[in-house]
């Protein structure tokens, strides 16, 4: 479908695969390579902010395989996240957790050539909470533990959004870092309520001016959600090309 309408590559969630045997993967990495188009982001899922320090334990070997089935599949991007955010969990416990672990998996991702960027996030659906990051200030703080990593940032245009605020006051913020744009876009500002790109009031215009202004020349990765199957994809395409090339 994604070569079909135009795209470049594909971003895909860890949540597509159905297991990891040899002969699965096997025919996965085929099947790729008959459409010729390139896995360019995988999306996962990792819960730092747990308050079970066992399972926190689990989350980092669950993201090293993670980095390891990107290594094998030849995806260049692994998106990562800092966590749920559990109510009963201290802010400042959960930034230093998921500094310490993005610490840990950092040297791994490198060693395998895999590219890990940390996301603003909202609410996927293989979690029961929200993320961490939704607040964007939380997500500020874990940023700037992580300045001495490899990992880069995916940047969400609607996530932010989503929480009540202006992407525009924090994407400055972290420009230096922005290595990938997740664009997304929401029906209303303060709540997670995502739309079909260019029809709600996500400031992608302006994000992308100051993207261009600024000499970004990283991947735009679509995150279609209204539901519309391949015409929804299609549209998404075609909106943020012509914006793209617009602004």
């Amino acid at each position: 479908m994604a070569k079909e309408i135009g795209y470049d590559g594909i971003d895909i969630s860890i949540m597509f695969l159905k297991n990891r045997t040899p002969t699965y993967l096997a025919k996965l990495r085929q099947g790729l390579a008959d459409v010729g188009l390139p896995v360019i982001m995988m999306t996962t899922y990792p819960d730092f902010t747990h308050p079970d320090a066992i399972q926190r334990e689990r989350e980092l070997l669950y993201l090293q395989s993670d980095v390891a089935l990107c290594s094998e599949l030849g995806v260049r991007y692994l998106r990562i996240l800092a966590g749920q955010a559990h109510p009963t969990v201290d802010t400042g416990a959960c930034v230093d957790w998921v500094s310490d672990a993005f610490h840990a998996v950092d040297a791994y991702a490198k060693h395998f050539d895999v590219s890990l960027v940390f996301e603003n996030h909202g609410k996927p659906g293989a979690w029961d909470n929200v993320d961490f990051t939704y607040d964007p200030q939380n997500f500020l703080r874990i940023c700037d533990r992580i300045r001495d990593t490899n990992i880069r940032i995916n940047f969400d245009t609607g996530n932010i959004t989503a929480h009540g605020e202006d992407p525009m006051e924090i994407l400055p913020k972290v420009l230096d870092r922005v290595e990938t744009i997740h664009v997304t876009d929401m029906r209303h500002r303060g709540s997670f309520s995502p739309t079909a790109i260019g029809s709600g009031v996500t400031p992608n215009r302006a994000v992308f001016q100051y993207l261009k202004a600024n000499g970004f020349d990283g991947w735009l990765c679509i995150e279609e959600a209204s539901g519309r199957g391949f015409a929804g994809v299609r549209d998404a395409y075609e909106y943020v090309k012509t914006l793209w090339d617009e602004v």
